[in-house]
């Protein structure tokens, strides 16, 4: 309490980003129609180019400033009381977990990953969300999920077999996406045979259920054939 990671030095630099930070507005004055990832990869360009002596500058600012960090870490920690301590370290933990996943993400998106199947509901919701103009999104939201729930089965019907035929669409591309992953030596990132034939519990009682009525049709004609 009182104590938050945002407290906590900032690391230093590194001397690529570093000379990135000090030239970026002569390079952006240079080229003001270039997009932000051209002139990342300008900047990027300059820096390989740099004089070796040129480079050295910045790796001893950053030097400087690691030793200023590894002081300035010191006495931030030695004011925490192990309660503190070990909620920060919760903390960034968190924040470190959010970021992996954030970077995931976003590396699945540039690889193409097919989208997950919708839901009946989700289906639903994307038709009919804009209809409900003037009223909050959460407000709205819960409109939409009442309605859903009064509708009955018939009026669900249509927005229940495109769910089905998404789940098709996703499952189809999903195999040819993850034979591509395995092409490219990214078998991590392909789903384990146990996920690829996971079913709904639902699904599975009422194919239970089937089985066993099956199952007792089957002795009772045995049965009678005994006889």
């Amino acid at each position: 309490r009182g104590i938050s990671s945002d407290q906590r030095p900032k690391r230093p630099l590194t001397a690529y980003l570093r000379f990135v930070v000090d030239n970026r507005p002569a390079f952006r004055e240079k080229n003001p129609e270039a997009s932000n990832l051209e002139l990342i990869k300008k900047l990027a360009g300059a820096w390989k180019e740099l004089p070796a002596s040129q480079k050295q500058v910045y790796e001893e600012a950053r030097k400087t400033d690691w030793k200023r960090y590894g002081e300035q870490m010191a006495a931030y920690k030695a004011q925490l009381t192990p309660a503190q301590a070990l909620a920060l370290k919760e903390e960034r933990r968190k924040q470190l977990a959010k970021r992996r996943s954030i970077r995931a993400k976003r590396e699945l998106n540039l690889l193409g990953k097919p989208k997950r199947a919708r839901s009946g509901f989700n289906i639903f919701l994307s038709e009919n969300f804009q209809e409900s103009e003037g009223i909050s999104p959460v407000a709205r939201l819960k409109k939409l999920f009442d309605t859903w729930q009064k509708l009955s089965a018939s009026q669900k019907q249509p927005y229940l077999q495109l769910a089905e035929d998404d789940k098709v669409r996703y499952e189809n591309e999903m195999k040819s996406w993850e034979a591509k992953m395995i092409e490219l030596g990214r078998e991590d990132l392909v789903r384990s045979r146990k996920q690829r034939l996971k079913k709904k519990p639902a699904e599975t009682a009422k194919q239970a259920k089937t089985a066993k009525a099956s199952s007792g049709g089957n002795k009772a004609k045995l049965k009678k054939s005994e006889e």
